[in-house]
């Protein structure tokens, strides 16, 4: 029965990280019909936030279960989703001057940045684990960029930093996610969070998409597949699987994120990845694998001895 949950879990949240990386993809497909980043983040959150407080309603109706929770509770988790806001803008906006391929990169320092953000939180210096885990990303970074070839690329930088800030943005929102409505259940948690990133987006982006015409004219069926792809299914798979995986297994199996993603690029949109970049995205993989083989060892050898 153990065996069977557990790899419940690790389906689940294999299937949440392969669900986000193939959202580039989509973006790109979409900008290439003319749509703007307004158009794409706003239909993403719109839609997701139709079907999520769609799900949290039939719920209401046909489970006699409920979670209480505070109005104060609330209004952190719909402040907190502003920075998962950001994280669309700030990523949609480097997806639109750098290839996939790279902004799926640019999004995957987040590793390092979280343990750096970590290190300040607590205030105490990272481990040398942590420490080699960071030099590991760097350099399989560098490798997928092709920044040790002859051939130097020439991607735009502001795209590149747009992509930094949302892998900041996405440490950021990782750091404080633990930290409010634990008890709720998943899908009444992520509406909440959704509709603080549809709050922002929308003063940002005012949602003009709804009256002009765009969604009949093919946005429709993007801000549909957004919406499941990134909004929808990640969320609510990862908060069934990762209690069943643990954090560590489980932030092994969310890298899958990174190949899917340059995979896509590769076969979708006809991007050309070297071998010396797909040689970096393992040295990504094998680096997110080692800063949490400890912490699975642990596990184990505490579920040896419990046995």
């Amino acid at each position: 029965m153990k065996e069977t949950i557990m790899f419940r879990g690790i389906v689940l949240v294999f299937l949440g990280a392969c669900s986000f990386g193939i959202l580039s993809t989509f973006v790109k497909l979409a900008y290439k019909e003319g749509f703007t980043l307004g158009d794409v983040t706003g239909a993403q959150v719109f839609f997701g936030l139709v079907v999520l407080w769609t799900l949290v309603l039939l719920r209401k109706l046909f489970s006699s279960k409920s979670s209480s929770t505070t109005f104060r509770e609330k209004l952190k988790l719909v402040v907190m989703g502003t920075s998962t806001g950001l994280v669309s803008i700030f990523y949609y906006k480097s997806v639109q001057t750098v290839p996939a391929s790279i902004a799926i990169l640019l999004l995957m320092q987040f590793t390092w940045m979280s343990l750096l953000l970590e290190a300040i939180h607590k205030r105490q210096l990272p481990s040398l684990v942590q420490l080699g885990t960071v030099a590991l990303i760097l350099i399989g970074t560098a490798m997928a960029g092709r920044l040790f070839s002859g051939d130097l690329p020439d991607f735009d930088l502001a795209g590149m930093g747009y992509g930094l800030l949302a892998a900041f943005c996405y440490s950021i929102f990782l750091m404080i996610n633990g930290a409010v409505g634990n008890h709720l259940h998943p899908a009444t948690k992520s509406a909440l969070i959704l509709t603080g990133a549809c709050v922002l987006i929308f003063i940002i982006f005012p949602p003009v998409f709804l009256t002009n015409g765009a969604l009949t004219s093919g946005l429709f069926k993007w801000g549909l597949v957004l919406a499941l792809f990134g909004t929808v299914i990640p969320p609510l798979f990862y908060s069934y699987g990762l209690p069943e995986t643990g954090l560590g297994l489980g932030a092994i199996l969310s890298a899958a994120e990174l190949p899917v993603a340059v995979l896509m690029s590769n076969i979708i949109l006809k991007e050309e990845v070297w071998a010396v970049q797909w040689l970096g995205v393992a040295l990504i993989l094998a680096a997110i694998v080692l800063s949490n083989i400890n912490s699975l060892r642990q596990k184990r050898s505490k579920a040896v001895t419990l046995a």
